[in-house]
């Protein structure tokens, strides 16, 4: 065994020792197993396409609606500028500009509304199903999938409302410290709502809701650090308009959208990882843990295109015992938990077929 070799075994042992790491590990190696980097590009893509648009249409619609009450209408453009702290100013300047819109241009709007979530639910859909794992006799066909993308066009209503209340209240305090960290706690607990609500409405129904919680509250406290962090920037460092203009504010717009894209993905792996108990995970394979054959098997059987199709994974290196199956079923939900101690690997031979 090379030098090299050896300390990353010595760091494997490390990690898989402490629950904390192995967890941590757990959801790293998740991630790659099912190519999370293009799950992100897809959500962002998706996102830097559709969210920019929609939110300008959607916030017309508001300030139209509150057009006798210039203070609600200063609000309704601040929480949903505040989304995007790197690049407020830009998305202000433009609302501002469409607010004579005509009743035949809000009703187009709304149409491209509908439209443009629908994409970005769908890319949602999809990765959610790869995160989970889902086979293809187990995924939702079109109408449900479209259902459910209205679902989640209430949800971005629900979160522009909710950040226009929260607007509200910093307002009406006058900017005291006091109220500030109290409407910092309320925007936690609301974007960890809406972070649980995307996740129901994206995740298929056979994933119990509580399962959905652990990610939620991980994902809707990454974001809230992130927006403090980003209007921190905007208050304290980028005060002056960039010489480059519209390609900045461009470049933020998908930088900020990648970056949200992630911590959502993310997020729903620390569901997974904890509702199938993926971890501890071997950094230096072989050996495989229990945990690593689960997330192959898992993987496997999600290939699964139609019912006649049957898949089965076995391995050749799993340890004989009563409480250790020798294959998996059909059904990724079933997949082999991992099992306490360390019984020594024997090898095997693999059954045919």
């Amino acid at each position: 065994m090379n030098p090299v070799e050896k300390a990353l075994r010595q760091a494997d042992a490390a990690q898989q020792h402490h629950t904390p790491t192995a967890f941590l590990f757990g959801v790293i190696k998740k991630f790659g197993d099912d190519n999370g980097g293009a799950l992100v590009s897809n959500l962002a893509y998706t996102g830097f396409v559709t969210v920019f648009p929609l939110l300008l249409i959607l916030v017309t619609v508001l300030v139209n609606i509150a057009a006798r009450d210039p203070s609600l209408r200063g609000q309704v453009i601040h929480a949903a500028t505040m989304q995007f702290p790197l690049i407020g100013r830009q998305l202000a300047s433009n609302i501002h500009g469409l607010k004579r819109a005509t009743t035949a241009s809000l009703v187009v709007g709304l149409l491209l509304l509908v439209w443009g979530v629908t994409k970005l639910a769908q890319a949602g859909l999809f990765a959610m199903e790869q995160v989970w794992n889902l086979p293809g006799p187990s995924r939702a066909a079109y109408f449900p999938r479209l259902g459910r993308s209205v679902v989640f066009l209430a949800i971005l209503a629900l979160g522009v409302i909710t950040s226009t209340l929260l607007a509200s209240l910093i307002t009406y305090g006058q900017h005291a410290f006091v109220v500030r960290v109290l409407a910092q706690c309320l925007a936690a607990l609301a974007n960890i709502g809406l972070y649980y609500l995307g996740f129901r409405a994206l995740t298929p129904r056979a994933v119990r809701s509580r399962q959905l919680v652990p990610g939620a509250a991980a994902g809707g406290l990454f974001w809230t650090v992130l927006q403090a962090f980003g209007a921190y920037l905007v208050h304290h460092d980028l005060r002056s308009d960039s010489v480059y203009g519209i390609f900045a504010s461009v470049l933020g717009l998908v930088a900020w959208i990648y970056v949200a894209a992630e911590a959502a993905i993310y997020a729903a792996e620390i569901n997974v990882v904890l509702a199938h108990k993926l971890w501890p995970r071997a950094m230096v394979q072989p050996p495989l843990t229990e945990a690593d054959r689960a997330a192959m098997a898992r993987q496997a059987l999600q290939n699964q295109r139609r019912p006649e199709q049957q898949v089965e994974v076995t391995f050749s290196d799993r340890p004989e015992g009563p409480n250790i199956p020798a294959r998996t079923s059909v059904r990724p939900e079933e997949a082999p938990p991992p099992v306490t101690g360390k019984p020594a690997p024997e090898p095997r031979s693999q059954s045919p077929g």
